[in-house]
This record gives C-alpha cells, sequence and structure tokens, in this order.
C-alpha cells in the first residue's frame, strides 16, 4: 500500500510546485520607445509650451490593453505598463518635438509665471491600443496657439501603424505612432517661428482728479417789511 501512494505524492508534489512556479512568474512591463532623438542645441529657439495633453481616461490605467476582433477591449495577462501611460506620453512628445525644432524652451504644462512661450499646443489623444491581430491606432487633435493666444491651426489626425503581433511589437508600434504624429505636428508649427512682435498695450493716461459737484445755492428768505401801518382802537 505504501509502495503505490508513494508515485502520487510524488505527482501531486511535482504539481504543486509547477502551479507555484507559474503563479510567481514575473509579468513583464513596457515602456513607450521614445527613439533617439538628438539633443537640441539651440538655447535660445522657438519657446513652446505643450500642453495640456489629455489622454483618453480608458488608456489611465496599468493594463496593456488588447483591441479584440468584435472592437472590445481586454487587458493583456501577460504584459503591463511600466508606471503612467500618460507620463510616459508626454516625456515622448517633449523630447521629439524639442528636437524637430531645435529648441530647449520646451515646457510641459503648467509653466512657470515666468515662461512666455511663442507656440501653445493643445493636444487631445483620444485613442491609441492595439491588439494581436488588429494594427496600432492613434487618433488625436491638436490646436496651436500664438503669441497673443489667437488660434493659428486646429487638426484631427488619425494613424495606423502594422505590426507582428506580440506586446512587445505592440508597444513598439504604437510608440512609432507617436513619432509620426511628433513629425505632422512640428511641421504644422514652423510656420509660427517667425510671428512679429505682439503690440504692446500703452499705459493708460492719469486722470485728472474729479471735482465734486457743488450744490447750487439756494437764496434765503428774509422777512418782508411792509410800508403799512396797523391803527389799533
Amino acid at each position: 500500500m505504501t509502495v503505490l501512494r508513494l508515485p502520487f505524492v510524488l505527482l501531486l508534489t511535482s504539481l504543486l510546485g509547477l502551479a507555484g512556479c507559474t503563479a510567481h512568474k514575473p509579468i513583464p512591463l513596457y515602456q513607450l520607445d521614445g527613439g533617439n532623438p538628438a539633443v537640441p542645441q539651440q538655447n535660445q529657439g522657438l519657446a513652446v509650451l505643450l500642453g495640456p495633453v489629455s489622454v483618453a481616461d480608458y488608456l489611465q490605467r496599468e493594463a496593456l490593453l488588447q483591441r479584440q476582433p468584435d472592437g472590445s477591449l481586454v487587458p493583456a495577462d501577460d504584459a503591463r505598463w511600466a508606471g503612467s501611460l500618460a507620463a510616459d506620453i508626454d516625456q515622448v512628445l517633449l523630447r521629439q518635438l524639442a528636437s524637430r525644432l531645435d529648441s530647449q524652451r520646451l515646457v510641459l504644462a503648467p509653466s512657470n509665471p515666468g515662461f512666455t512661450p511663442d507656440v501653445q499646443v493643445l493636444l487631445s489623444i483620444s485613442r491609441l491600443d492595439s491588439g494581436p491581430l488588429h494594427p496600432a491606432v492613434l487618433e488625436a487633435q491638436w490646436r496651436l496657439l500664438d503669441r497673443s493666444g489667437q488660434l493659428r491651426d486646429s487638426r484631427l489626425l488619425r494613424l495606423e501603424q502594422a505590426h507582428f503581433g506580440s506586446p512587445a511589437e505592440q508597444v513598439r508600434a504604437q510608440s512609432m505612432l507617436l513619432q509620426q504624429l511628433v513629425e505632422q505636428l512640428a511641421v504644422a508649427i514652423e510656420p509660427l517661428r517667425n510671428q512679429p512682435p505682439v503690440a504692446s498695450k500703452p499705459a493708460p493716461l492719469p486722470q485728472a482728479p474729479v471735482k465734486p459737484k457743488q450744490q447750487p445755492k439756494i437764496p434765503m428768505v428774509g422777512p418782508t417789511r411792509s410800508n403799512s401801518e396797523v391803527l389799533r382802537f
């Protein structure tokens, strides 16, 4: 009886050990690939305020979402984002745009009170996802404001990038879409490089002190004198 029970115990121990190894298998973490942008050389280049950059709510999570054939989104079991995807997007956009504009004067919103931008980029990313059988898709809108705060350009765009299906390939494809976005954005910003200076408002002239209005004088009414005599009896 003991001989028959021993193989069963060994088999059960092996299965439990295998399950333990599977449960503790580390999940790969991914970051967007920012490429190798050149470091800007101009310290006095174009001043750009990047943001606010808004990212769709469904992307505000740790899981790497997978687009399914029916259009639904499912969290990947074997992949996670390493940190905040929104913060990762900000850094990729900032470094790529600074390199393409060759300017060190790029700041993420909100900026310091003393920073006066030549251009402000308002960017909204409504979609950035992919799936094993779906290409990476980026949908976004940008608006460009000039020095005086006037709207100079606005654009909606949709970009696609094919990949080979693995999570690593999907992340690489999404990174390439962000770099394509920056490439088009830099082209749209270039015409604003040589803006005329904003005319300063003249200082208001000092106003003369307002004199209080004088009330009209009302003549005093005195007692009326009469030349008639009063007779008493």
